[in-house]
């Protein structure tokens, strides 16, 4: 990223020299990122975000038409939720497919939800609260068979498991730079080549005219680096995180007294995540006595902690209130080590128990 920071780059959209090396670093970084999910460069899409990303894939295509019906399910990123509450105001029917008590959609019930009306489904690959991996080739399988367009939300599951987008029937795929350890403030959205959207952000048609304004070129650069060391690390990084994952859950279950697992276990869960729910303390008491230990956790979605309110994947899952605010979550990544890992096995059990003496 560096260079693109310190000068001389032109704009990809001018038709100069320096112009044209920096659309030349544009494409780089859209055929690395399309590389790591198997799509085609060209239906990458810039954005400022997944948030943006989610936007422009639900409000866009529902607002061309001729469809005035979503399907979509209790667990998706808030960015969904609101793209299609909105929708809601503007007329548009949304079902909101209900999942199994580990958070897992029913591929039947989503083709039951179905109408003749149905202008898109969007499931997410992996919910970022409970870690349980969608079925999108069962439910990729449906919406091709019916002829209509399927969005992932794929934020928490690229780079961590393989994706396919041809394989499984996916039509819009949303991606998210940070979430691939590159820089915040790029995202992207992978669009198949027959689908047309109408743009959410208009102006002097960039990015295919689906996202207008000048692209944000050092921290898509990032991300596409972001995205192709992603892609070389993914099998040896699962594997890895997988077995740290397993010892940790392991261990706190047995050490902390009534804890049970959110999400789904094994294979169907991201090989990164470990949510718990434990009964008798607050998580927020938990989570600043274990920032204070140098160990950072969270309860509940990053993006929805600063509402305040109960998580919609917890009560989605059938967690009451009282369970719902004693929700943790450890997520590990690139530089977790074993050791790492031992300290928070240690220090996790008598943090819990001492918040449970005090509340009692």
């Amino acid at each position: 990223m560096r260079p693109f920071f310190e000068g001389g780059v032109g704009n990809p959209s001018a038709s100069h020299s320096l112009g044209l090396e920096a659309r030349a670093s544009l494409d780089g970084a859209r055929a690395k990122l399309a590389r790591l999910v198997g799509a085609t460069p060209t239906g990458v899409i810039f954005t400022s975000g997944a948030t943006e990303a989610n936007n422009l894939a639900v409000k866009g295509l529902v607002s061309r038409g001729p469809g005035r019906h979503v399907v979509t399910s209790a667990v998706e990123h808030i960015s969904v939720i609101n793209a299609c509450r909105d929708l809601e105001k503007q007329g548009v029917s949304v079902t909101y497919v209900g999942v199994s008590a580990d958070g897992r959609v029913d591929p039947a019930a989503v083709a039951e939800a179905l109408r003749p009306d149905t202008a898109l489904v969007s499931i997410m690959a992996a919910n970022g609260e409970i870690g349980t991996l969608q079925p999108l080739r069962d439910i990729g399988r449906i919406t091709r068979s019916r002829g209509v367009p399927f969005h992932v939300d794929a934020v928490n599951a690229a780079g961590r498991v393989p994706i396919a987008v041809d394989e499984w029937g996916i039509d819009l795929l949303t991606v998210s730079s940070n979430d691939l350890y590159g820089p915040p403030g790029a995202g992207a959205l992978w669009i198949r080549p027959e689908l047309k959207l109408s743009p959410i952000v208009l102006g002097g048609g960039q990015e295919r005219g689906y996202r207008s304004g000048t692209e944000n070129l050092p921290a898509i650069v990032g991300m596409g680096v972001a995205a192709e060391l992603a892609r070389a690390e993914l099998q040896t990084e699962a594997t890895r995180l997988t077995v740290l994952r397993d010892h940790l859950l392991t261990e706190l279950l047995e050490r902390v007294r009534g804890s049970r697992v959110t999400g789904k276990v094994g294979a169907d869960r991201l090989p990164h995540h470990m949510s718990l729910v434990v009964p008798g303390v607050k998580a927020d008491s938990v989570l600043l006595e274990l920032d204070l230990r140098g160990v950072a956790a969270s309860s509940g979605s990053a993006c929805a902690a600063l509402t305040g309110e109960p998580s919609h994947v917890l009560r989605a899952i059938g967690c009451d209130r009282e369970a719902a605010e004693g929700s943790l979550c450890f997520t590990l990544g690139r530089w977790t080590t074993a050791a790492e890992i031992d300290y928070v096995i240690e220090v996790v059990p008598g943090v819990i128990d001492r918040l449970r003496r005090l509340a009692s």
